[in-house]
């Protein structure tokens, strides 16, 4: 048994009917690399595709150089907190887009000590990394799960996508800045200009690789840190978007108690299951 709906974090890709509603989600996420997000559609694949220019004409080097400079802040960073306002699109059988609100606030002390409480529209979640063990809680539904875990948050988000199927919320947050940030799989790149952004100048950036096109705000300054957001999966016709706003506190420092998970008494441990499992009988 795993948590019911789960893992559904809300950058989760997946197109599914729901049948209350009529949906077939097309929901974008920032996963462990936007690479990893699937090609392009087959509506775009009957379109020829226009000339183009060469790839050095299409890379603008001040976005990249400005990624570059996001990544290296980041990984500087010992603890924060982070709280983002986010939106998510889904899509109705008729084509119709609807958007869900929520938030995500992170807790962190680096290298190894993670807290997510994630609230939206259609659920409650939090996540609890202690350096050891990693715990699922659905606080409305009194259950929780809890695996083994590597040692770091870099491992961590990529070895519970790849065996649990559980995508961390803007996971690049912490893959940024590191081998595995998959900068290289950019195919354009462009400074769009400054903009104001919870009252920090930004510069404004848009980036494309395949099946999704995606904007950054950094701020501007000596931290530059991520502003807001917005990634749009091209692969689906409706063309869903997922959207955060960061509201950063850099200089924090997390409690130890924030990272240890004591169940309460009425909630039920479930397993997690992992994405190679068979099914039952089988």
């Amino acid at each position: 048994m795993i948590l019911p709906n789960e893992p559904s974090l809300p950058m989760e890709e997946r197109v599914m009917t729901d049948s209350r509603f009529g949906v077939r989600r097309g929901v974008t996420r920032l996963a462990l690399t936007l690479a990893t997000l699937g090609g392009l559609g087959a509506a775009a694949a009957q379109t020829a595709p226009a000339p183009s220019a060469p790839a050095a004409e299409r890379k603008d080097p001040r976005a990249l150089d400005a990624l570059g400079a996001m990544g290296a802040h980041l990984r500087k960073l010992k603890t924060f907190t982070l709280r983002a306002d986010t939106t998510v699109d889904e899509v109705l059988l008729s084509g119709q887009k609807l958007q869900f609100g929520g938030t995500l606030d992170y807790r962190v002390a680096l290298p190894d000590r993670l807290r997510l409480e994630l609230r939206s529209d259609r659920q409650h979640r939090d996540l609890v990394f202690d350096g050891r063990t990693l715990t699922m809680y659905a606080p409305r539904m009194k259950l929780y799960a809890r695996i083994d875990a590597p040692p770091t948050i870099a491992e961590l988000v990529q070895t519970a996508e790849r065996d649990f199927g559980l995508a961390f919320p803007l996971a690049d947050l912490f893959l940024w800045g590191t081998a595995r940030s998959g900068v290289e799989d950019i195919a354009e790149a462009t400074h769009i200009g400054p903009a104001q952004i919870g009252g920090h100048r930004c510069e404004h950036y848009a980036f494309r690789q395949e099946g999704v096109d995606w904007q950054l705000w950094i701020r501007a300054g000596a931290a530059p840190l991520p502003c807001r957001i917005v990634i749009t999966t091209t692969s689906e016709p409706e063309r869903p978007q997922y959207s955060a706003t960061f509201r950063w506190d850099s200089t924090a420092k997390p409690a130890a108690a924030s990272f240890k998970f004591s169940p309460p008494a009425d909630a039920r441990r479930i397993q997690f299951a992992r994405v190679d499992a068979a099914p039952a009988g089988k």
